[in-house]
């Protein structure tokens, strides 16, 4: 029974994971790896990489393979727990410091990306599930990368408080600074992580 537990598990994370017995134990592990999949977002949002036309950060890369290793619920909630972190107070994004994390945060500029995030990673997580064939693993990728700008790009013309006093910055600011610079990047991201989820289970196949 212990070997046929890799291959029943709809993700990929708990396929890797030695099998656990009662819902103690499950419970425990989805803790582990949430706070484990939360600080590695936390790491993540640090770190720029030279790219064009602006650096990039490896935030979304990680949203994304934590939907994608996790499933849609855990992953969501992965993800959801870095945002808690901000919304204490602790400088876990990418522009804290010099700007103060907290509630009034997520109201900013990049609030709708961040719920984006949380949105995002529960469709990849769904696209990467145990069997989903390469047209949905790719396809529900790129809806989750549409999600997300659209959240963001939505509230950053609309919604975000800036520091100025306004409210929003238009479409076509929103689309320029928001959206735009970042779509190259995103997409190299996409692949690497649908090419890591299929490995992933080609791997855990192998292994039996």
């Amino acid at each position: 029974m212990a070997q046929m537990l890799p291959f029943q598990a709809p993700t990929l994370a708990h396929a890797a994971l030695p099998a656990v017995s009662g819902p103690r134990a499950a419970l425990l592990r989805n803790i582990a790896l949430a706070v484990a999949g939360s600080l590695l977002l936390v790491l993540a949002a640090k770190i720029k990489v030279p790219f064009w036309p602006v650096p990039m950060t490896l935030q979304t890369l990680v949203v994304f393979g934590l939907g994608a290793a996790y499933g849609s619920r855990l992953g969501a909630a992965t993800v959801a727990l870095y945002i808690a972190y901000g919304l204490a107070g602790l400088p876990v994004f990418t522009n804290t410091p010099p700007v103060a994390a907290g509630p009034l945060y997520l109201v900013g500029p990049t609030g709708g990306f961040l719920v984006g995030f949380v949105a995002a990673a529960a469709i990849a997580g769904w696209a990467s599930v145990r069997g989903a064939s390469l047209a949905r693993l790719v396809g529900g990728l790129v809806l989750a990368e549409v999600v997300m700008m659209a959240l963001g790009f939505g509230w950053l013309a609309l919604g975000a408080q800036m520091a100025a006093g306004t409210t929003g910055i238009g479409f076509a600011k929103a689309f320029a600074f928001g959206v735009q610079p970042f779509i190259l990047g995103d997409l190299l991201k996409l692949a690497l992580v649908a090419c890591l989820a299929r490995a992933g289970w080609s791997a855990l196949q192998r292994r039996g």
